[in-house]
């Protein structure tokens, strides 16, 4: 598993934007094979403050999910939303194994 969490902060008047856009793509992105999960966070003190966790099934598909039409549009969308660049940390899974992170529908 290859996991990236994506931390974003968007100017006060954008959060609504923001989210409306974001969990756009959230709900196209879990569709894609390459993807066990996808969780977009929103901080409770700081509402601006936003964390994205992506969770891969390899590094290969996290790029494949780049090259997605909803992947493109989130990032036009939001591009004009932020208050400070976008940061991201990627990690290797630990625990739970491969099928602990599946979503259940």
């Amino acid at each position: 598993m290859f996991i990236v969490h994506v931390f974003v902060h968007v100017d006060v008047d954008q959060i609504a934007a923001f989210r409306a856009a974001t969990l756009d793509n959230a709900r196209h992105s879990i569709r894609e094979s390459g993807i066990a999960r996808f969780d977009v966070l929103q901080q409770q003190d700081d509402p601006a403050r936003f964390v994205l966790v992506e969770v891969y099934h390899s590094e290969a598909d996290a790029g494949l999910h780049k090259e997605t039409a909803h992947y493109a549009r989130w990032r036009d969308a939001v591009a004009g939303m932020m208050a400070e660049p976008r940061s991201s940390i990627k990690y290797d899974n630990v625990y739970p194994g491969e099928h602990g992170w599946e979503m259940a529908f």
